[in-house]
């Protein structure tokens, strides 16, 4: 499974496009210079390339985090899809979120496209927390929260409470739990704030997380910790191929089905 946000920059080719337009001359008549070095052949505009480029780079981008990219990805949101479908990319624009990402394009046949993305899994701890965060997410947002945190150790419980009772390597299992939040966090699902222990949860989630999949992916963690019961699901859900101890990338798989 791939993931949506993770690019292999060493198998990118400079991006060398072709447009239909020449770009926009000086007052005097004289052509502009797009170029940012030396043999440059792009004819985008340098803050339509970095938008681009933090498009491949990130697993998103949001109004909130990357402003300056929004407003150029708004303004030339059929230039940089142009240029991503080019790269067998589709993008996506959740303007009601303000959040956009890349995701891998399917042919028409279901032939397989070429593919800069590397395969990638969620650790057990990651996808417990990350269904614990859309459950919450969901819960505060039917209450009129537009803002939702969460703590650390309330994380860590949560995976402790899901923990199998067979399991023996309390001391693993919290390397694993904390790590598990650091990964998220740089992920950019969990937002950091002044608290070091303390996160926003970033509305990506949201998206990528729909109810179905959620129920689905929490009966599957239930039946691996042998707790599961006849109709058990969570609230609010997701799905994912289940392993003994990694799940495969939520945000790739649960994005295909957000077009």
């Amino acid at each position: 499974m791939t993931d949506v946000a993770a690019i292999d920059e060493d198998s990118v080719d400079p991006l060398d496009f072709l447009s239909d337009e020449p770009p926009a001359g000086d007052e005097d008549g004289t052509e502009s210079s797009l170029s940012m070095f030396e043999s440059d052949a792009s004819i985008l505009f340098p803050d339509q390339r970095r938008c681009l480029h933090a498009l491949l780079k990130h697993r998103y981008l949001s109004a909130e985090r990357h402003p300056d990219h929004w407003q150029v990805l708004l303004a030339n949101d059929d230039v940089i899809r142009g240029r991503l479908n080019e790269l067998f990319f589709e993008l996506f624009i959740d303007r009601d979120h303000q959040i956009a990402f890349k995701r891998q394009a399917v042919s028409e046949t279901g032939d397989p496209l070429p593919s800069l993305l590397r395969d990638v899994s969620h650790t057990k701890e990651e996808t417990i927390m990350m269904v614990y965060l859309r459950q919450r997410l969901f819960s505060q947002r039917q209450e009129g929260e537009d803002v939702v945190f969460v703590d650390r150790q309330t994380l860590l419980d949560e995976v402790a409470d899901q923990r199998p009772e067979h399991s023996t390597h309390r001391a693993m299992d919290q390397k694993r739990a904390l790590k598990a939040v650091d990964g998220l966090a740089t992920a950019g699902l969990l937002l950091k704030t002044a608290d070091p222990d303390r996160f926003r949860i970033s509305p990506i989630i949201e998206i990528l997380m729909p109810v179905e999949k959620l129920r689905t992916l929490w009966t599957r963690l239930m039946e691996q910790n042998g707790t599961a019961q006849d109709g058990d699901g969570a609230g609010d859900g997701s799905d994912t191929d289940d392993e003994e101890d990694d799940e495969p990338d939520l945000l790739t798989v649960l994005g295909k089905d957000n077009a």
